[in-house]
């Protein structure tokens, strides 16, 4: 991994590249990298056989160095050999996801290539005076498949439910009367900040569940999916006026659930309950 250098993409150097939407990041660019990589190790290969005359399933790869019965030399020494006998060291590389297909008339086909799975619960305490929250524990468990790199998917994971709790609960647009945009600025469009963050945090990745289909290291996509565990903050929060209406009155609760919003449907929790109650006397 030291000797590996990553530079920002360049339409002189990757031109007419894809876009990483979709969560498509790691998929796509990782194994059109392996391709391309894959590429070179063959020149390197069919450079070796030709000059050192060894049967290309005996050459080994491994810890940077490269060997064969009774021979060994640094991955070094061998591109080094090889850009002087005019080998060329680069490639690019293309990758093309497989198996999709959807027939949009039919509503048929295969539209993903797999699927990422995950569970969530979240815990929240209401002020029913006020109608504000806070989350205090949320429990998440991802399928992130064979993970590439688990420090980099947990905070991926973590972020993705930030934003999800964030859409669900107080990203609220609002339109004027002339139909602009009322909400456009951190003034009045309330993103999720770091003192929304639940008190206890915890985030594990599905172990021993590497993806099924030939991803890069089977691993499996994790920028976008994370976003909906959200749900589970807004789910809770149904509970939280569901548990306080005595459990007898489940009042419509509008996404997002801002305070404003949860103190109207506990209001109308409360008499939907009397109202039950009286009802029953």
């Amino acid at each position: 991994m030291a000797h590996i250098e990553v530079t920002s993409t360049r339409t002189d150097k990757v031109p007419n590249t894809s876009p990483t939407a979709a969560s498509s990041g790691t998929d796509l660019n990782g194994q059109a990298a392996r391709n391309a990589a894959l590429t070179i190790k063959q020149r390197l290969v069919d450079y070796l056989v030709e000059t050192y005359q060894v049967d290309a399933q005996d050459i080994e790869f491994s810890q940077g160095n490269v060997s064969w019965p009774k021979h060994q030399i640094s991955f070094a020494q061998l591109t080094q050999e090889a850009y002087l006998a005019r080998i060329s060291m680069s490639a690019t590389g293309y990758y093309r996801t497989p198996k999709i297909h959807y027939d949009r008339e039919q509503a048929k086909g295969r539209p993903f290539f797999y699927y990422s799975c995950g569970a969530s619960v979240s815990e929240v305490e209401v002020d029913t005076y006020t109608g504000t929250y806070t989350v205090s524990q949320v429990d998440i468990l991802h399928d992130v498949g064979e993970s590439i790199n688990p420090a980099i998917d947990l905070g991926q994971v973590e972020g993705g439910f930030i934003q999800g709790m964030g859409w669900l609960t107080t990203e609220e647009l609002v339109w004027g009367q002339d139909g602009r945009l009322q909400t456009n600025a951190g003034a009045s469009y309330k993103i999720p900040a770091v003192g929304d963050t639940p008190k206890q945090f915890n985030v594990a990745l599905l172990q021993n569940s590497k993806n099924h289909e030939a991803t890069i290291y089977h691993s499996k996509a994790v920028g976008e999916p994370p976003f909906m565990h959200g749900i589970s903050v807004w789910s809770a929060l149904r509970d939280a006026i569901w548990a306080f209406g005595g459990e007898k009155a489940n009042p419509q609760l509008d996404a997002p659930a801002t305070p404003e919003r949860v103190l109207w449907a506990l209001q109308e929790a409360k008499e939907q309950a009397e109202k039950t109650t009286r009802g029953a006397s």
